[in-house]
């Protein structure tokens, strides 16, 4: 795991319930990375879901069902709500001026905001877009934990360039939206 990354994600469905989110991640190939999240970076943590996090390109050739499962990165960067603790601002600068413009899908098997064990079935996941849609009491816990300043990383990151959202991302922003559901169904002999 080369990448240590801290964020938050919503529920596709339920803008109102949202966790942190700690990534580890592989840069697998020029185009695709694979984390795996846990819900602090501590020897206790939970393992809660994973994400994929592919390149604009990568994104726009997928197909347009697929991308209802994607979203965007460009928020998450630019607010300063994505960060990479520990790591010097200049090195941080430099990977966040080239993960801006990506794409990430993202199941969690661990509804840890609900449940003390990994109950259900994997939950669709999504960034948030805009301002004053994550909790600031959730990013101000944060922040004061892992010794980060969102505001700051925000002014730090005003020169990276705001990308245009490829279509086809951020679907829940119509209003509408998918997530997982158990459906039986018969076994294919």
């Amino acid at each position: 795991m080369s990448t240590y990354l801290n964020g938050f994600h919503m529920y596709a469905d339920d803008m109102g319930r949202q966790v942190e989110a700690t990534h580890f991640c592989i840069h697998l190939q020029h185009d695709l990375h694979q984390c795996v999240i846990f819900d602090r970076n501590a020897p206790d943590a939970r393992l809660i879901g994973i994400e994929y996090i592919v390149s604009e390109e990568r994104f726009r050739a997928l197909p347009e069902d697929e991308k209802r499962l994607w979203h965007s990165h460009h928020y998450e960067v630019k607010s300063g709500i994505l960060t990479s603790p520990g790591i010097p601002d200049m090195a941080e600068h430099a990977y966040f001026e080239d993960l801006v413009t990506t794409y990430g899908k993202t199941f969690h098997t661990w509804q840890y905001d609900r449940d003390d064990f990994p109950y259900g079935i994997p939950q669709l996941m999504m960034g948030f877009t805009e301002d004053g849609q994550a909790a600031d009491e959730l990013v101000r816990a944060r922040d004061e934990r892992l010794g980060v300043s969102t505001t700051r990383k925000r002014r730090g990151r005003e020169d990276i360039p705001m990308p245009e959202v490829a279509p086809g991302a951020n679907a829940w922003e119509s209003g509408r939206t998918v997530q997982t559901r158990v459906e039986e169904t018969d076994l294919k002999r």
